[in-house]
């Protein structure tokens, strides 16, 4: 016999969830499941003309350069796509994180760690892509940038999101996380020469 699932509870909430999960970003998911196949076949194509071209770390860099696109344009494509919320700007640092202590924790996870997560995949592969920036305040340096741009985008373009300076910090942090992560297999500066596309 079958008993439905009582809206109050934990099942009911984790379904929901996924299920809003899917109405929004289904299409993303799908693309990054599909884009996995093409990824490996790049990862090789560009491995292989790179060794020939006499590149010191010809399979490192390929995996580096592709990880870093096939892991940071799913979330791209997410945090700009356009929403039906208010367009706004918060540039006080920790006000819009402060409001987050009170929310429900479904909500604080989905925003601190999708924040977390939206610039990892550079964060953890540009220091083993390049001895240049073999750094947590180099990697910080470009995650920063990158998330100011984001932000700067979400509200010039009116995507009804809101930009705010505390997602710019939580962005760069995750990517210094994930670059600490990866801190053993970074890119040595007297290994690599001169590094060719």
């Amino acid at each position: 016999m079958n008993h439905p699932v009582r809206e109050d509870t934990f099942p009911y909430l984790i379904m929901v969830r996924v299920t809003r999960t899917w109405e929004l970003w289904g299409g993303v998911i799908v693309a990054a499941v599909l884009a996995i196949p093409l990824s490996v076949a790049v990862i090789s194509l560009l491995a292989r003309r790179r060794a020939r071209a006499g590149h010191p770390a010809p399979v490192r860099t390929a995996l580096a350069d592709v990880g870093i696109v096939t892991g940071t344009l799913p979330w791209l494509w997410m945090i700009l796509t356009p929403s039906s919320g208010p367009t706004g700007i918060g540039l006080v640092p920790f006000g819009d994180l402060a409001t987050l202590a009170n929310a429900p924790w479904s909500v604080v996870l989905t925003q601190v760690g999708g924040n977390l997560l939206v610039f990892a995949a550079l964060g953890a592969l540009l220091p083993v892509r390049t001895p240049h920036l073999a750094s947590a305040a180099r990697v910080a340096a470009v995650a920063a940038t990158a998330s100011v741009t984001v932000e700067a985008l979400q509200y010039g373009l009116r995507l009804g999101r809101f930009a705010s300076i505390d997602d710019v910090l939580v962005n760069t942090l995750g990517a210094v996380l994930a670059a600490l992560v990866t801190r053993r297999s970074w890119a040595r500066r007297t290994a690599d020469r001169a590094v060719s596309p």
